[in-house]
């Protein structure tokens, strides 16, 4: 029974000849961002969500700003945990393997058959040859398509020209090498008695980056850090990574170019933005804000070489939670793929320093003339011939924290590297222990 006011009220909109407004039938999502609240990052993302949502009226999508990449694994485990999954979650793509074992995610190859209203259907191999190569490992697991790669990155090498110039070294001709970086270091660094004033060279060795980083030398070594076919095995104590932990220990303690002790990435930035550091090895994510915050001309490069140019592939794939229902995953599959497509790919590469994923965000007229403007945003893209898989195998976060412990032990000067790497692959070979012994129980003959 309507009361009488409700009553009185529709007819007053009956005389007035207005129709009574209609409820809104918009599918709500979330999408999971690891950023912090504050900062450029969200400010873009919410940016892109609200023009997304003002061109698709039917789909309301809120972003959730998760922090960092590890905290972002936890609070999507929480979420599907609770029934409550986000319909999209832009997830460091090196958690996608350990992931898909977890069945935490779905994979998307009925949905890339489908199609939607942002992209046809297509085959999978068509869907992924969108992309670069390199980034395809990190997405494709057991031939299923479980992410789609959006923002994108590998370390470069970053150089302060006025420095280079002042030791009379080329800035137009960066180190290409271990022992040129080493060399190079040694004269840019600068000490008043037993203070060091300015950094040769630093590099970030907190959880998560410090991993990064030892994983681009130890391939640069000649080396592998894991198996890229099988999540149970990573090759920490071997000759390859000690020789990439030595490299880094010997910089530190023998030649004193780089300063001792764990050092964070905003802390590597910053160091590099006050001159306090000539030289650092981050991320090509930290490019735009180099160039828009740097007071004085800087150039990147290759992340120098020892035996091969080689560096792992970083950053983060939008996926899909299990337990999504129908509306939801269908609401989550057009965010991803509008979010994905050339020209958001290209603006969100444009506006952050990471590369675009789609390749033809580079066929554009608007990036074309980005990089005639930018050509160090070239760098990072050319240096993907070079590029490998990141590390990612059972339980990713434990397993990469026992060689980052390790490292960060080494960097202090409490342990020495062979030690140091015996130690992180006893601890490794533990945590994945269940999931090795289950696919074993697998294997043909297996009792």
């Amino acid at each position: 029974m309507i009361s009488w006011w409700k009553g009185a009220a529709l007819a007053l909109v009956a005389a007035a000849g207005l129709a009574a407004p209609q409820p809104s039938f918009a599918t709500d999502i979330e999408l999971f961002f690891p950023v912090p609240v504050d900062g450029a990052l969200a400010r873009n993302m919410s940016g892109l969500i609200k023009e997304f949502n003002d061109s698709h009226p039917d789909i309301k999508a809120v972003p959730v700003f998760t922090g960092s990449y590890d905290d972002t694994l936890l609070k999507t485990r929480a979420a599907i945990k609770a029934g409550k999954p986000p319909a999209a979650v832009i997830m460091s793509a090196n958690f996608l393997t350990d992931l898909s074992i977890e069945r935490e995610i779905a994979p998307m190859d009925d949905l890339i058959a489908k199609g939607g209203k942002d992209r046809p259907g297509m085959s999978q191999d068509a869907f992924t040859g969108q992309f670069f190569p390199a980034l395809l490992p990190n997405a494709v697991i057991d031939r299923k398509v479980y992410g789609v790669p959006f923002h994108n990155s590998t370390p470069l090498l970053y150089i302060n020209a006025d420095h280079f110039k002042e030791v009379g070294l080329d800035p137009d001709k960066p180190p290409r090498t271990w022992a040129e970086l080493a060399d190079a270091a040694r004269k840019l660094t600068r000490r008043e008695g037993d203070r060091t004033t300015r950094w040769g060279l630093m590099m970030p060795s907190n959880y998560d980056y410090g991993g990064w980083i030892l994983e681009a030398l130890t391939m640069s070594n000649g080396g592998r850090y894991y198996n890229e076919e099988y999540g149970g095995e990573v090759y920490y104590d071997t000759p390859t990574m000690l020789g990439a932990l030595t490299f880094w220990s010997d910089l530190v303690h023998k030649a004193k170019v780089h300063p001792a002790g764990e050092q964070k990435g905003p802390a590597v930035t910053g160091a590099f933005l006050a001159g306090q550091a000539s030289m650092m090895i981050i991320s090509t994510g930290s490019l735009t804000f180099i160039r828009d915050t740097a007071k004085f001309p800087f150039k990147v490069a290759f992340v120098p070489m020892n035996v091969r140019q080689a560096v792992p592939i970083g950053g983060a794939s939008l996926v899909q939670p299990t337990g999504l229902s129908p509306e939801k995953r269908a609401a989550g599959w057009t965010l991803i793929q509008w979010l994905t497509s050339p020209e958001k790919s290209g603006w969100w590469s444009r506006a952050t320093g990471y590369f675009a994923p789609n390749k033809a965000a580079y066929d554009l007229p608007e990036m074309k003339a980005f990089l005639d403007k930018n050509p160090d945003a070239k760098i990072a893209v050319d240096q993907l011939a070079n590029a490998k898989p990141w590390f990612a195998t059972y339980r990713t976060v434990p397993v990469r924290k026992a060689i980052e412990d390790e490292l960060q032990a080494v960097l202090s000067g409490k342990r020495q590297p062979k030690e140091a790497l015996a130690a992180a692959q006893k601890a490794a070979d533990a945590l994945m222990r269940p999931y090795v012994e289950d696919t074993a129980l697998r294997l043909p003959g297996a009792e």
